[in-house]
C-alpha cells in the first residue's frame, strides 16, 4: 500500500471511530474545522439557545427545506416548555440518532440539518433535504411514437418513485450500497426479490464494493468501473433513460442501478439482443414491432457490411457484379487518383465529424449545419474527382442506416466495428472480410455479464419468451428469461 492510501484509509477509519462527545464546543470545533466554516460560505453553524438546553445545528443552507428547517426544527426547539426527548420535539417526518462524526458527514452531505445538544453524547440528523433538478420530461434519445413519455431526472428520490408508480408491489426492492471513499456515495439497486437471482445480484454488490476509486459520482462513470472487460468495444449493461423501459426489465428478473445526479439508470446482466430491442417493439401490436425489428436488423447490417463488401467487391471480385453496373462504377472512378480503401475511409470519416459536429453545435443550427455541410462536402469531393458519386451513395447509406440503433452504446459499437471490417476487406477481399466477421462473432460469444453468456438465449440455449429476434404474440409469451434463472419462470 502506497503512503498515501495508508493515509486515506487511516482518515476513513478515524472517521468511523471519532464518537460524538458530550462536550458541546467539542463538537462545534470538530465539524467547523472539518467544514472550512468561515470560508465555506453556504455551509452554516448556528447556536440555538432554548428554554430546555443549548443547541447547536449544521447544515447547507443551498441544501435544505428553508421552510421545513423554521416550521419544524427551530419554532418548536424555541417554544418546547419540556425537557422531551428531540425525536418528539422536533416535527420533521424523519429523524435519527447518530454516534458518530462519520454518520453525522454523511448527513451534512446529503442535504440532513444535524443537531447537537449540550450534554448529549448523541447527535441527530433531521432529512430536510431539496436539492434541486428538472422536471420530469420527455426521453431525449429513446424516443417512441407509441408508450410512455416520461424520463428519468438527476433526482433519486423522483426516479424511485417513478419505479413505484410503475410496479406497486411490495416485493419491488431499493437496495442501497455504497461506492468510494472521498465521499462514499450510495448506489440503488431496484429488484423484484420474488424473481430475482440471488447469485447475480450478490456478483453486483460484490463488484460495487470492491471499487476502491476516491468518488464516483454518477451512474456513467460507475458503468466503467462495473464492466468485465472495460477495454471491450461491447456494452454488458443496458444504459436507459427510460423508466418504462427498465421497469419492464424489472418485471422479467433483471436489476437496475441508479445513483443520484444520473437521469439514467443501467440495467445487468444484459445480452447482446436487449441492446437491438426497441421499447417500442412491445407496445406496438405483432406484425408493427416484427416489421420494425426487421428494418432495423435490415439497417444494421448496411452499416456494418455495405461498404466493407464494396471495397472487398470491387478490389478483388469483380465478376460477381453485373458488367452494366461494373462499367458505370469503373466510368465514376476513371478520374478519381486514390485507392478505393481510402476513398471509402475518406467520407467515412468525413460523415464522423458532420454526426460529431451536428451533437456539439447548439440545437437550432445543428440540423441545419448537418445537412448542409453533407451536402457541399459531397458535391464538392465528387467534382474534384476526390471520391466518385457511388461512395457517397454507399457512405450516406450506412451512415444512414447507423441510426436506426436502439440504443446509444450499441451505435458506437456499430460504427466502431463498421472501420474495422472496412479494413479488413482491403486486404484480400471477401476472403478476409469474412475472417474478420468470424472473429468478431467469436469474441462476441465469448463475453460474459455478471455470470450470463452474451448470446443467450441464443447460445447457449435456454428456456425463454422467444422473444430474442422476433417476438410472439404476447398472450403466447410464457417464458420469463430462462438465462437469468430467476425463481419464477412462468408467466402466467
Amino acid at each position: 500500500m502506497f503512503p498515501w492510501q495508508k493515509k486515506k484509509t487511516e482518515a476513513v477509519e478515524k472517521r468511523k471511530t471519532t464518537k460524538i462527545s458530550r462536550n458541546l464546543k467539542e463538537n462545534v470545533a470538530y465539524i467547523e474545522e472539518q467544514y472550512s466554516y468561515g470560508t465555506n460560505f453556504d455551509f452554516e453553524s448556528r447556536e440555538l439557545r432554548a428554554l430546555t438546553g443549548k443547541y447547536h445545528l449544521f447544515f447547507y443552507t443551498t441544501t435544505v427545506d428553508s421552510k421545513l428547517l423554521s416550521d419544524h426544527i427551530l419554532v418548536p426547539l424555541l417554544e418546547t416548555k419540556k425537557d422531551l426527548p428531540l425525536t418528539r420535539t422536533v416535527t420533521v417526518p424523519s429523524i435519527t440518532s447518530i454516534k458518530n462524526m462519520d454518520e453525522v458527514e454523511k448527513g451534512l452531505n446529503t442535504g440532513s440539518v444535524i443537531i447537537f445538544k449540550d450534554g448529549s453524547a448523541e447527535g441527530f440528523e433531521a432529512k430536510i433535504e431539496d436539492f434541486k433538478h428538472r422536471s420530469i420530461e420527455k426521453a431525449e434519445n429513446e424516443k417512441t411514437v407509441k408508450g410512455p413519455k416520461d424520463s428519468f431526472t438527476e433526482s433519486l428520490p423522483t426516479n424511485l418513485s417513478m419505479f413505484r408508480k410503475k410496479i406497486p408491489s411490495k416485493d419491488l426492492i431499493a437496495e442501497e450500497v455504497e461506492v468510494g471513499i472521498r465521499p462514499a456515495m450510495p448506489v440503488t439497486l431496484i429488484y423484484t426479490r420474488d424473481l430475482v437471482n440471488d447469485k447475480i445480484l450478490n456478483n453486483i454488490k460484490k463488484r460495487i464494493k470492491a471499487i476502491t476509486v476516491d468518488n464516483i459520482r454518477n451512474i456513467e462513470v460507475l458503468e466503467q468501473f462495473l464492466e468485465e472487460r472495460p477495454r471491450s468495444l461491447f456494452p454488458t449493461l443496458l444504459y436507459t433513460e427510460r423508466p418504462d423501459n427498465a421497469a419492464n426489465y424489472v418485471a422479467e428478473g433483471f436489476i437496475a442501478i441508479l445513483m443520484d445526479n444520473s437521469s439514467s439508470c443501467l440495467i445487468a446482466p444484459m445480452t447482446i439482443w436487449g441492446f437491438f430491442h426497441s421499447p417500442e417493439d412491445r407496445y406496438l401490436r405483432w406484425a408493427f414491432g416484427n416489421f420494425s425489428r426487421l428494418i432495423r436488423a435490415g439497417a444494421y447490417f448496411i452499416t456494418l457490411f455495405v461498404s466493407a463488401s464494396y471495397v472487398a467487391i470491387t478490389n478483388y471480385h469483380s465478376q460477381l457484379v453485373p458488367i452494366d453496373l461494373l462499367l458505370a462504377i469503373a466510368a465514376s472512378r476513371e478520374r478519381v487518383p486514390m485507392p478505393i480503401v481510402f476513398e471509402i475511409l475518406l467520407m467515412e470519416v468525413a460523415f464522423e465529424l458532420i454526426r460529431e459536429a451536428g451533437v456539439r453545435i447548439p440545437s437550432p443550427l445543428g440540423p441545419t449545419i448537418g445537412i448542409v455541410g453533407a451536402l457541399i462536402l459531397g458535391q464538392a469531393a465528387v467534382e474534384a474527382n476526390i471520391v466518385s458519386p457511388i461512395v457517397v451513395i454507399i457512405v450516406a447509406l450506412s451512415g444512414l442506416s447507423s441510426f436506426t440503433a436502439a440504443n446509444y452504446s450499441i451505435n458506437h459499437t456499430l460504427r466502431i466495428s463498421r472501420f474495422i471490417f472496412i479494413v479488413s476487406a482491403s486486404f484480400y477481399g471477401l476472403l478476409s472480410l469474412l475472417g474478420a466477421i468470424l472473429i468478431w462473432v467469436s469474441y462476441v460469444v465469448s463475453i460474459n455479464s455478471f455470470g450470463v453468456s452474451y448470446y443467450s438465449p441464443a447460445t447457449p440455449s435456454t428456456k425463454s419468451s422467444k422473444d430474442t429476434f422476433f417476438r410472439m404474440i404476447l398472450k403466447k409469451e410464457k417464458w420469463r428469461s430462462g438465462f437469468l434463472n430467476p425463481k419464477d419462470w412462468d408467466k402466467y
